[in-house]
């Protein structure tokens, strides 16, 4: 089969999703168009700044929830589970679900002064619910933050090419945050300045590289290297230790990042950043337009993998790419306090995922399209099989399978453009994800629990920064296998909470409810599924098993007080 062809219907179906399908949500979830908007009633210029203009936001929103994981999801489930089950649930999951959730988020959040989902947990459900769903939140989040601090660490040891466009992006972005807000030149001639600089330091990472080792980096290439002799004091004689340097370097940035003006770094950085995206897809789609690649992945694998079933683990593997609990602390923790109108919610609420399952599509159709399966066909002497770079790692499989698909494009630059893509928004999505821990650690601990001194934004970042670097310097992988679950009952507790607010409203309220039962369901199969997991295992994993029972009762929990808010509601209403 034609790659054009998924390709095309899976587009096609997005777009409609939006243009039709967003328009109900709107009205049936009914938030006042006319509200007044916490970036200008509350205006400090640090948190709450209104964004230059709707495409700058869009920029942070969709830089911030995109990061590696709706590329991350499908190569991994298209390995194990074939690409029809995965293109399917992408396609399915972004419009009913995932858009949704994303849209409710940012919009209740607006009309309540810019507070996190978390806080407003409290106002719906409880204090007790609210204490519950924020520690979970807050730990699950300084997890993110280790996570993408070591994995874009890894990428800089492995990739060194991307090293100057990595870091030169920050320079450029503070540029471009002042030329956009200190003078008067319109924002779109500082957008091309600013990708013209970016696309200059892309042209200087491929010829540049720089590594903290003596490493080996490509012939073409003038290494700029650092060797370990000359900064002991980082042990940088070995790739590990050079990743470790890394990601003390990435955390310390992430600190600077979350708590500087949002006008200065974050809103410039993640609008370019969203601009390397945009052209990365359209070279994606323009390249499989011109190359015409057939599916060379299989369409369906195996009910059962090394992942666990398709039911339920594809749906939490895939996460981002149709649904991501981590979407709604965005949309309540840093977008909603960066808004200018109301009318602006849809297109980057609703229409930021509906472009982030494009990408996932995307990523979709560069492995299965662009990589051969098992092994390269008699008489093709250059490609990359599928299986070959999945040893190798799954930003490799990407990178390879997009440069495949782009190279009647970008030529041989374009692994390194997918790769600078990628980690562009892992960046984004560290500093980003520190400043909403940042939030959330201040509305529980120095709220809640009325610790006045976590007010203060430095002390709470200097927190959330310790606790993620004791993790990315540890054994973080120990407690990953339970993230993606996590995360999906996130997604699930948030939309429940739309369920409850569209009930108690008297409005319609099962375009909420449905999808919320259903990725509730699927999120305790899968907890309940991995428990089982970690317990049978040759080396029992209690600690595992017992962060899913906890989970599993915090889901409980939840439901119960959703359950008893709507009773009260409706009998209060039926007394009147």
């Amino acid at each position: 089969m034609s790659a054009l062809i998924p390709a095309g219907i899976g587009v096609a179906a997005l777009a409609l999703g939006y243009l039709v399908y967003s328009r109900l949500v709107t009205r049936w979830l009914g938030f006042p168009q006319d509200a007044k908007m916490p970036s200008e009633e509350l205006y400090d210029g640090v948190d709450y700044v209104p964004a230059k203009h709707p495409s700058v936001l869009f920029g942070h929103h969709f830089a911030s929830i995109a990061g590696a994981a709706p590329i991350l999801g499908p190569v991994i489930a298209c390995y194990v589970w074939g690409w029809v089950p995965a293109l399917l649930w992408i396609v399915i999951g972004g419009i009913f679900f995932g858009a949704l959730h994303d849209y409710f988020a940012l919009s209740y959040s607006v009309v309540n002064k810019g507070r996190s989902i978390c806080d407003l947990s409290g106002s719906m459900l409880g204090k007790a619910a609210k204490i519950c769903f924020s520690v979970f939140v807050f730990l699950a989040l300084v997890l993110v933050v280790a996570v993408f601090a070591a994995v874009a660490a890894n990428t800089l040891v492995k990739s060194p090419e991307v090293v100057i466009p990595t870091f030169g992006l920050i320079l450029v972005a503070v540029v471009i945050g002042v030329l956009m807000y200190h003078t008067k030149l319109n924002w779109w001639v500082t957008s091309i300045i600013g990708l013209a600089l970016l696309a200059g330091l892309l042209v200087a990472g491929y010829y540049f590289p720089v590594s903290l080792t003596d490493g080996a980096v490509p012939e073409k290439a003038v290494a700029l290297v650092v060797p370990g002799k000359l900064c002991p004091s980082l042990l940088c004689d070995s790739p590990q230790q050079a990743a470790r340097a890394w990601t003390v370097i990435l955390l310390a940035y992430s600190f600077i990042a979350s708590v500087l003006p949002v006008w200065l770094l974050l809103q410039p950085r993640d609008h370019l950043s969203t601009g390397i995206l945009f052209f990365g897809m359209l070279f994606g789609f323009l390249g499989l337009l011109l190359s015409r690649p057939a599916m060379r992945a299989p369409k369906f694998i195996s009910f059962s993998s090394t992942q666990g079933w398709l039911w339920p683990m594809l749906f939490v593997i895939i996460a981002c790419g149709a649904i991501s609990g981590f979407h709604s602390l965005v949309s309540s923790g840093t977008t909603a306090k960066q808004l200018r109108r109301m009318k602006e919610s849809r297109p980057i609420g609703y229409g930021a995922m509906i472009m982030e399952s494009a990408l996932a599509l995307l990523a979709v159709i560069c492995v299965s399209a662009g990589l051969y399966w098992k092994e390269l066909p008699v008489g093709v002497a250059e490609g990359y099989t599928y299986q070959g770079q999945m040893k190798i790692g799954w930003i490799d499989t990407f990178g390879a399978g997009y440069g495949q698909i782009t190279r009647h494009v970008l030529g041989s630059l374009g692994m390194l453009f997918g790769i600078v893509m990628l980690n562009a928004f892992i960046m984004t999505t560290l500093d980003s994800a520190t400043r909403i821990t940042r939030y959330v650690c201040t509305e529980l601990v120095g709220d809640t629990f009325g610790l006045k001194v976590f007010r203060n934004r430095f002390v709470a970042t200097t927190l959330v920064v310790v606790l993620a670097g004791w993790l990315a310097l540890g054994d973080w992988g120990a407690i990953w296998p339970i993230f993606g679950a996590s995360n999906q009952l996130i997604a699930a507790m948030v939309l429940i909470m739309a369920t409850v607010y569209l009930v108690t409203r008297g409005r319609h309220w099962a375009f909420a409810g449905v999808p919320a039962l259903l990725i509730l369901i699927t999120t305790l199969g899968a907890l309940v599924y991995q428990c089982y997991g970690f317990l049978t295992a040759e080396e029992p994993k209690v600690l595992l098993a017992a962060i899913s029972v906890v989970l599993i009762v915090l889901a409980g929990f939840v439901i119960l007080k959703a359950v008893t808010t709507v009773r009260t509601v409706r009998r209060e209403q039926t007394q009147v």
